[in-house]
Formats: structure tokens, sequence, C-alpha cells
């Protein structure tokens, strides 16, 4: 007989490639900018191979784009806004969420965001 704790085991396994397998698509974007304060928007994202991506976000009246790559459970983009550039650093989640954390080059501090799918 089959113990119930190894079938929930297998199911993690295999569940964990396919929330890879499905980043891209159409996102809510919700984040904090350095001073704590919330902004709103989209997130578009194109894949262009098996690991490498575009990425566009508009939030508010601000639009930037960049590249995005996918290593596992980790998602990364670095992009240009306005004359800067950025980094953004995602766990994708189980339920396909992609959770994380940004910077801007030479500024201190750094932000939130968490892209939502709206698949």
């Amino acid at each position: 007989m089959i113990k119930p704790s190894i079938i929930l085991a297998a199911a993690l396994l295999c569940s964990a490639p396919a929330a890879a397998q499905t980043v891209g698509g159409r996102y809510q974007v919700q984040g904090k900018n350095f001073d704590g304060s919330p902004y709103g928007g989209t997130a578009e994202i194109n894949l262009t191979s098996s690991t490498t991506c575009r990425i566009a976000w508009k939030t508010g009246n601000t639009t930037s784009q960049g590249i995005c790559m996918r290593n596992t459970s980790t998602f990364t983009a670095a992009y240009r806004l306005a004359n800067s550039i950025g980094l953004v650093i995602y766990d994708i989640r189980s339920d396909g969420k992609l959770d994380g954390v940004w910077t801007l080059a030479d500024k201190n501090g750094a932000g939130a965001e968490l892209l939502t799918p709206s698949r």
C-alpha cells in the first residue's frame, strides 16, 4: 500500500515545474516603492525561448520594458525605467503568482512587487 505522504510528495514535486512553465502572459501588478507607497498596473511577459522572455510593465503613466529569464522556481528581469537600469527577482509561487523584490542601479533601497496572472 502506498502511503498518502508519498503521494503528496510526488504531487508537489510534479507541480513545481508546471508553475515554472507558465510564466508567460498578462499579469496584474501590485507593488510598493522604496518609500512604501503603493502602485498598481499590468505586466505582459512574452516567452522568447525555453528560458528567456521579454517583459513590459504599465503602472500608472509609467511604462518600462526589459528582458527576463527563469530558472526553476526563480524568475528575474532587467529593465530600463526612464534613465535608470533596474533588476527584479521573483519567486515563482505554486499558485502561479510571481512574488518579487526590485531595485534600481545606484539607488539605496528596494521595492516589492507581486504579479498575479490575469488568465
